[in-house]
């Protein structure tokens, strides 16, 4: 249950957040690299969880998000998914706006 807690925290404090293996700066696989790298071409900070040092929340989170793969991108509390997705939304042009806006609400907060 407190691993269930800290993730919920997590979401809820983080307007855009990345669960990944390894860091923006040093992915530790393909997908979490790829991922990463199309969320900073967005220009807008955002927050990160690396799996790997977190074992528990590696366990723990594909239930919670019903979604069994990592990197998950959430955005403003709501999953919008992995690396397929995040790369298909980010070539259409339709990650950009989203991260900007959810950023922008965040700031003015």
């Amino acid at each position: 249950m407190e691993t269930l807690n800290k993730i919920k925290q997590q979401i809820e404090q983080n307007t855009i957040l990345l669960y990944m293996k390894g860091s923006p700066k040093l992915p530790s696989c393909g997908f979490s690299s790829q991922a990463s790298q199309a969320l900073m071409a967005c220009g807008e900070k955002f927050a990160y969880v690396d799996i790997l040092q977190n074992p528990d929340i590696r366990a723990e989170l594909p239930a919670y998000a019903q979604w069994p793969t990592f990197p998950q991108l959430w955005i403003e509390g709501e999953l919008i998914g992995g690396c397929d997705i995040i790369i298909e939304m980010f070539q259409k042009g339709e990650l950009q706006p989203l991260i900007k806006q959810a950023a922008q609400r965040s700031a003015s907060e």
